[in-house]
């Protein structure tokens, strides 16, 4: 499996005399031919800036950065893949951060590029081939001026057009799972987030957060414009937005409405779930899906990435295990990266947490962050480090009840609606 590299320029290349490898956390590791499969559709294949590639000297036997003025390259997979291994390199300014992506691990071999990855769900209606940029175009011109007022579909019709979210772009497209944005503000202050950073974070948000608060009636007009079918799915909580339970009761008055006026599709809530009396108020106003995003079971690593305001890790777990007894079909979205997630001792807090909690489905989402700055910020490993593929493997035999994916699904069951 030979080495793939990038020069200046952006050309790629391969080296048949060096193999190419792996990271896991802050370890150069061999790549196994049972992690590999080839670079799936709507994948990008990116130079890490800053960087210089680490691969093995065939000839020698010997492990080091490749000679010359090159670049590591990486993968960024679309959804429906879960990483196991980001690139193998060493940065050459170690001020320097990596843009906010989920970089993979690759190599060139029988004629073709493979990435460190698993298939973990049907990539099929995230796949960016399957936005037409006419037929968006089409849906944002129609919707804006059917609701010129109304500063959600304005909003979001940057999201769509500007920034390419699928989303966004659904919420147009009139299709699957589209977006409601509703808060500006947010009670964590998440480590990397994609919306809103210090000055002196050294990242810069890649996203523009929503700087107004919608009324009930524009929420209500573009959930009724989206729920037209019984597969629709109405989410609140996006990347471009806070914490929506921080609007609860924006959200409970449009939920009300809006369930008084039809009952096809589904309504949905991406959160952090730590506001538990809120998150009790928006699942007893109909709510169908939850989806809580987290990067660990365990406080310490939990607080030092979400630096959560007024809530713990405790009250999560609560706004949990009421949404499941209420009925709810609930999930996380658990933020995942290869050497961390799958120590010892972070799949055994994961375990116990989806136990207790009665979760029915984990998401499994490619953290997109700077690898040494996440390493720096978050709690040494205790114990063993399994390797994603085993974890993986260790998820489906100690929760076989729990479907292991990467979005947001339709219940196989109806949900229970009060």
């Amino acid at each position: 499996m030979n080495l793939v590299y990038a020069d200046e320029q952006g050309n790629l290349f391969d080296h048949p005399d060096w193999i190419g490898l792996g990271r896991s956390g802050d370890m150069i590791v061999e790549l196994m031919e049972d992690e590999l499969i080839p670079l799936p559709e709507g994948a990008t294949m990116v130079g890490l800036p800053f960087t210089r590639p680490i691969g093995i000297h065939a000839a020698s036997g010997e492990m080091r950065p490749l000679p010359g003025d090159y670049q590591a390259v990486g993968a960024l997979l679309p959804q429906g893949y879960t990483r196991l291994n980001i690139p193998g390199y060493m940065k050459t300014d170690k001020e320097q951060k990596l843009p906010l992506f989920g970089y993979s691990a690759v190599v060139w071999k029988d004629g073709g590029f493979y990435v460190a990855a698993q298939k973990s769900d049907d990539p099929e209606r995230w796949n960016p081939n399957n936005c037409d940029p006419d037929e968006l175009k089409v849906g944002v011109d129609r919707l804006l001026a059917k609701y010129p007022e109304n500063r959600l579909y304005q909003h979001l019709s940057n999201c769509a057009l500007g920034y390419e979210c699928l989303t966004a772009s659904n919420t147009f497209l009139q299709r699957w799972e589209g977006a409601v944005p509703v808060s500006f503000s947010c009670n964590a202050g998440c480590f990397g987030c994609i919306s809103e950073q210090p000055d002196d974070s050294g990242f810069p948000a890649p996203q523009t957060r929503m700087n107004f608060k919608p009324t009930v009636q524009e929420l209500v007009d573009v959930m009724m414009e989206h729920l037209n079918a019984p597969d629709a799915i109405i989410s609140f909580g996006q990347g471009c937005e806070g914490e929506p339970s921080t609007q609860a009761r924006i959200i409970i008055d449009a939920m009300r409405e809006v369930r008084s006026r039809t009952s096809t599709g589904y309504i949905n809530i991406n959160t952090n779930a730590g506001l538990t009396d809120h998150i009790r108020g928006i699942v007893d106003a109909g709510l169908d899906l939850m989806r809580v995003s987290t990067i660990s079971a365990l406080d310490d690593h939990y607080n030092a990435y979400y630096k959560p305001r007024g809530y713990s890790l405790a009250n999560v777990e609560k706004s949990l295990r009421y949404a499941t007894d209420k009925g709810v079909y609930t999930s996380i979205n658990y933020l995942i990266f290869p050497g961390v997630t799958d120590r010892e001792e972070e799949i055994e807090a994961m375990i116990g947490f989806a136990k207790r909690t009665g979760l029915k489905l984990i998401q499994m989402r490619n953290l997109n962050i700077d690898p040494e700055s996440y390493l720096a910020l978050i709690p040494k490993a205790q114990g063993e480090i399994y390797g994603m593929k085993q974890m993986l493997d260790i998820f489906a035999e100690e929760l076989p009840d729990v479907v292991i994916g990467s979005y947001t699904h339709v219940p196989p069951v109806p949900v229970k609606r009060s």
